[in-house]
């Protein structure tokens, strides 16, 4: 008799991650660029780096279970008491976390989609449903439909501004009435993976909902603040819910050269966030760039843009892949199919473009 696995988990949907960069650039033997991810190009900073270096010379210990130093870092540089930060290996993993604290068998998350894949993996792990909510014109969250499909099994809403794959982000105002809108006993995730590349005014500002006991704001150092490698995530939240997610946390999950280098990072802010405007304005130009040549991209506020290549998907794929250009591809035959494709260095940036406009739309 063969080993019984949960059905939650036999039936998962696989996570797709990016693939990498592969094969030489539009066949002149140029390099090949991995945009498919969302990484930030740069390399870490030297400052950065040597504190990770110095922490791996503690590498026959073991880490510090609360994440004393990162926690403390994080905590100051928001403005909020310690009690009020979990971390955890990656933003994925904390809400993993967070979903393992709040809902199980017979309970619904509301979520919009197409929204990060992530989502309905972490749901189903929980023995909860997904209840997917259908974006709405421009790529964004319906955020009237999401409050409508809110009923009394629903233990959790997962908003992600910006949106990822597709890029806009939340008006700070229309976040607040609508979690306004959500019964006490439901959890609203705020997840702001990509914040820190938002740059229009009055986008949803996170912390400033915090008030509410069930508001938690979900982030990541492994995007603006490059230590994807590190797999370091956060979230803010009422003290309460913070216990309950340290509570299920892996223990010793952070390891000590992760903590470092959060506290490096933070340390040196002004150079990472120098790099992240500058990102901002590479994603401006190509935005730009591909609405001239007739692309109807939405608003892009995080550092990746989105073209909404439909049933084309497939060969628009190929046609960058064949330039030297890893993307990533959403399919599944919905509305919202399209390409995913990160700011990059500016090479592979002008590539882009360069492709795109050798295909007229």
């Amino acid at each position: 008799m063969p080993l019984p696995i949960r059905p939650e988990v036999a039936s998962l949907p696989a996570y797709v991650p990016g693939r990498p960069a592969g094969g030489a650039g539009g066949g002149a033997g140029g390099p090949a660029y991995k945009l498919s991810s969302n990484e930030n190009p740069y390399p870490p900073l030297p400052g950065v780096l040597e504190a990770v270096t110095a922490a791996c010379a503690r590498m026959n210990r073991y880490p510090d279970l609360a994440n004393t130093e990162a926690t403390e870092a994080l905590a100051g540089r928001l403005g909020l008491g310690t009690d009020r930060v979990a971390l955890g290996t990656g933003s994925v993993a904390v809400l993993y976390h967070l979903l393992q604290a709040v809902s199980g068998p017979g309970d619904e998350v509301v979520h919009a989609w197409r929204s990060f894949e992530a989502y309905p993996i972490a749901v189903q792990l929980t023995g909860a449903t997904g209840v997917r909510v259908p974006l709405t014109d421009g790529a964004r969250h319906d955020l009237d439909a999401m409050a409508a499909a809110i009923t009394d099994r629903t233990r959790a809403v997962l908003l992600c501004t910006p949106n990822n794959p597709t890029g806009p982000a939340l008006d700070h105002d229309a976040v607040a009435a609508f979690v306004a809108q959500v019964p006490e006993d439901v959890l609203v995730v705020v997840d702001e993976a990509y914040v820190e590349f938002s740059d229009r005014p009055g986008v949803c500002r996170g912390p400033e909902l915090l008030d509410r006991p069930n508001v938690v704001v979900l982030r990541t150092l492994s995007k603006a603040y490059g230590l994807a490698g590190f797999r370091v995530g956060y979230c803010l939240g009422d003290p309460e819910l913070i216990r309950a997610v340290r509570a299920v946390s892996l223990p010793f999950g952070v390891s000590i050269p992760a903590q470092a280098a959060v506290v490096a990072s933070l340390a040196h802010e002004t150079e990472l966030l120098d790099r992240v405007a500058a990102l901002v304005a590479e994603r401006t130009r190509v935005v730009d760039g591909l609405r001239g040549l007739g692309w109807d991209v939405p608003e892009a506020q995080g550092n990746f843009f989105w073209l909404p290549t439909a049933a084309g998907t497939a060969t628009w794929n190929d046609r960058f892949a064949a330039a030297g250009l890893t993307v990533r591809p959403f399919a599944d035959g919905g509305r919202w199919d399209g390409l995913r494709i990160t700011v990059g260095e500016t090479e592979a940036n002008d590539r882009v473009l360069e492709v795109a406009a050798a295909h007229p739309r």
